[in-house]
């Protein structure tokens, strides 16, 4: 039995709030169970030096928790005077998933800006930026369209993602924190809304894992993402 009484296959209640922020070129709050992210995208006219001149666009990601994301206080990294380790990998992971869903040239020599603001915290916390991530980015290319500064769309395939792993020696979907502190198995699978992998992040915490489970927790993983995707399909329709 998981702690919350889902069944092995079944997700958390998802939600997606659209236009959330009044300034963002897109927007939204993603809430999966009690993971709520706030995502936000912006549109600059400009590109890292390193591909200016290129005629492709640029999609990055910068991430965040808020000090009482979690259940005792964490310190403002700003405070700190430089982010984490953590949030680094996370806020590059981000990117790196949303670019893969992006036709660079039809974006043209501009950059999104994805920033993804942990409220509330219960486990999968990159997952639901990820997700949420690409609704902000669909509005905010949605704009673009809209005003003619882009011709072809260039958002190629939705982007989500959800974690998997073995809890209590079972796969199960969609990890939330109490079932995430105990996993013996770990995994995060990003996908695109045709079904293909764009990154998987898997480790035992505890125990190993064999060929089949990872099969297992693929096919979990693949309704997952199919729920994700429909759901923001639903948001930005």
């Amino acid at each position: 039995m998981r702690p919350s009484g889902r069944d092995l296959s079944e997700m958390r209640p998802v939600s997606i709030e659209t236009g959330f922020t009044k300034h963002a070129e897109g927007s939204c709050l993603i809430k999966i169970g009690d993971t709520h992210v706030l995502c936000t995208a912006t549109i600059e006219d400009r590109v890292p030096p390193f591909i200016k001149g290129s005629g492709l666009g640029w999609v990055t990601a910068e991430y965040g928790m808020l000090p009482r994301a979690t259940n005792t206080r964490m310190r403002r990294e700003a405070s700190a005077g430089k982010q984490g380790g953590r949030t680094v990998e996370i806020q590059r992971l981000i990117g790196r998933a949303l670019r893969a869903g992006v036709d660079r040239v039809a974006l043209g020599e501009r950059q999104i800006t994805v920033d993804c603001d942990v409220i509330q915290a219960d486990g999968g916390t990159r997952c639901a930026a990820i997700t949420g991530g690409w609704v902000a980015l669909r509005l905010a290319v949605n704009k673009l369209m809209k005003a003619g500064d882009v011709i072809s769309d260039p958002l190629l395939d939705p982007v989500a993602a959800v974690s998997c792993g073995i809890y209590a020696g079972q796969p199960v979907l969609d990890l939330d924190y109490p079932e995430d502190s105990e996993a013996g198995v770990d995994g995060n699978f990003i996908m695109t809304g045709s079904g293909k992998l764009i990154e998987v992040q898997m480790s035992a915490e505890g125990s190993v894992f064999s060929r089949d489970q990872m099969d297992q927790l693929l096919t979990l993983a693949e309704k997952g993402v199919g729920e994700l995707v429909a759901a923001q399909k639903a948001a930005t329709a």
